[in-house]
């Protein structure tokens, strides 16, 4: 059958009438494929559109990363931008959404490799999209410079791994200190692979080397600055993904907290906006990781002139800050998974609060909140997007509130 595109969806495919999803597809094209229940299976394209342009890499369309290579920039910011005013229109919230903002910088600092056993090769790569299948891949030009020898790397301790023949997660992180990397899947080691794992560890100038976030080899403590403090990182920790988008968030909460004496850091992790705020306010920040609290406050002891930091291991989510307790705060930022955080919202709604910045990854979770806080007396001033996840559906984005 042959379809035309009507528009890119908000997981990235091209949807055709009836609700046809086309995979990479763009508006205007004519695909032609076979139609497989909801999806238009081994498409080929009729008629391009003269936003396609060429992929920036060669695994593009096999890898499941990156979607959206082969549109041109312009028309891709504009659908990324527009995700989030679709998501905020739903639910009827009103408010002028700025222009996209690049936060891609030199790229994404963190990676997940799989490795797999496909009979004696042992294959290291990413998924295919929706599939357990593996692509095998050579470059991915999303990485930032600092993850150059990331894929040697899992290559490298994959292959030592081979012999338990067992799926494989490898972390890698950039850091100042050079590349952190936490191996998961293996099971127990015996001494044997942990010497191999530690001369590789040696031959790749690693800093760290983990299992399930145990120590195999430690040459260099993995840091990275955060304001005036350093941090020490736990095994696989959460970080912002890219260095220039923790930047900008991070100068977006600060504006949205200024002149505030006291604020509360909520689902802080190791300290991102909690260390920066800290040159001008008390902060406590709270998360039910209790690795993170424990480097946030490693951080500030060994870091001078900073005001107060508290930290506090609690899940918000069953335990959600009540009103009561945030009437302490002047200001309060909230960082939440991708779920949200409905139940501290309400919460939030309830207080009396008069400043909250919102950061979130995800624009249906972030409206849907904001309704809850708007019903709540907040006001929605701003929202500002950014595009820290190039060619792929994933969009950042903070919100200022005031009462």
């Amino acid at each position: 059958m042959e379809v035309e595109v009507l528009r890119v969806g908000a997981q990235g495919d091209g949807l055709a009438a009836g609700g046809l999803f086309v995979p990479y597809g763009l508006p205007g094209e004519i695909i032609a494929g076979r139609r497989d229940k909801d999806r238009l299976v081994e498409p080929r394209v009729l008629k391009a559109s003269p936003e396609r342009v060429a992929p920036a890499c060669t695994h593009f369309g096999l890898c499941g990363g990156c979607l959206l290579q082969h549109w041109e920039a312009t028309a891709y910011q504009a659908w990324k931008r527009g995700l989030v005013v679709d998501a905020l229109s739903r639910e009827r919230v009103e408010v002028e959404v700025a222009p996209l903002v690049d936060a891609h910088g030199e790229g994404r600092r963190r990676a997940i490799f799989h490795a797999r056993q496909l009979g004696r090769r042992t294959v290291v790569g990413f998924a295919e999209r929706k599939s357990h299948a593996m692509v095998p891949v050579t470059e991915c030009p999303v990485l930032s410079p600092a993850l150059d020898q990331a894929l040697p790397v899992a290559r490298a301790v994959a292959e030592a791994l081979a012999e338990m023949k067992k799926p494989l997660d490898l972390h890698v992180t950039a850091t100042e200190s050079g590349l952190d990397l936490d191996v998961r899947g293996s099971g127990p080691l015996s001494p044997m692979i942990l010497m191999d794992l530690a001369a590789l560890a040696d031959r790749f100038d690693l800093a760290r080397l983990t299992r399930h976030g145990e120590m195999v080899v430690q040459r260099r403590l993995p840091f990275l600055p955060m304001g005036l403090a350093r941090v020490e990182l736990p095994p696989a920790s959460f970080l912002q993904a890219t260095a220039a988008g923790e930047a900008l968030l991070a100068q977006a909460v600060g504006e949205g907290v200024e002149g505030a004496r006291s604020v509360a850091d909520l689902f802080c992790g190791v300290g991102t906006f909690a260390l920066r705020l800290a040159s001008h306010a008390r902060v406590r920040g709270y998360e039910s990781n209790e690795t993170a609290i424990t480097a946030l406050l490693k951080a500030i002891r060994g870091t001078q002139g900073l005001k107060s930091v508290e930290g506090e291991v609690r899940d918000l989510f069953r335990r959600p800050l009540m009103a009561q307790e945030l009437e302490k705060f002047e200001a309060v930022v909230i960082d939440p998974p991708r779920q949200g955080a409905e139940a501290q919202a309400r919460e939030l709604a309830r207080s009396k609060v008069e400043r909250l910045v919102y950061v979130s990854c995800s624009a249906q979770t972030f409206a849907r909140d904001a309704r809850l806080l708007i019903d709540g007396g907040f006001r929605l001033e701003r929202v500002t997007p950014y595009d820290q996840f190039r060619y792929s559906p994933h969009v950042e984005l903070v919100g200022h509130f005031h009462r």
